[in-house]
């Protein structure tokens, strides 16, 4: 952070186009920022509207990458652009996004947590909505993976590998 002429304190993060703050620094596959210059992986576009089974696609082809930072990103997107009565859904899928993606950073902790909450709010959703698979999305398969890894990972306190990991969404094919 830097100063202006009046000896003010300068907000001197990265910006888009519109003036919101927007970390520029590149990140890894998992999602940490790395230092300016260095080489990281594209950064998935934010504020995409797709359709949803366009969404639960790239997902997949970014958990099956181990990338579950970004899989997440493209959630976010359908979560906020998304019919008001499928965001639980879309949020709780990318809670489990973002809960593997602790997992594989060895945060116990926020791994465990967040493949827990992830976990019970798909399986919310799917109990209020009727227990649809919307998408094609194996929704009770989903649960139990988050459960199992959350179990995995809180005993064995280490870091997973995300691409060993990854779920699948719409089930083993």
């Amino acid at each position: 952070m830097g100063t202006t002429p009046s000896g003010r304190q300068s907000d001197a993060r990265d910006r888009d186009s519109e003036g919101r703050a927007r970390n520029a620094r590149p990140r890894d596959g998992l999602g940490r920022p790395l230092p300016y210059g260095a080489d990281g992986v594209d950064r998935q576009p934010e504020g995409v509207v797709r359709a949803p089974a366009q969404s639960v696609t790239e997902a997949q082809e970014l958990l099956d990458a181990g990338k579950p930072f970004h899989a997440h990103e493209v959630f976010e997107d359908a979560w906020k652009s998304g019919p008001e009565e499928e965001r639980a859904l879309w949020r709780g899928l990318a809670q489990l996004a973002v809960g593997l993606t602790h997992s594989a950073r060895g945060n116990v902790t926020g791994g465990t947590r967040l493949l827990r909450r992830g976990a019970g709010a798909v399986e919310e959703w799917a109990a209020g909505a009727g227990g649809p698979q919307p998408y094609g999305m194996d929704l009770a398969g989903l649960v139990a993976w988050a459960r199992e890894l959350a179990g995995v990972v809180e005993e064995s306190g280490e870091a997973v590998d995300a691409r060993g990991r990854a779920p699948r969404l719409r089930g083993r094919t």
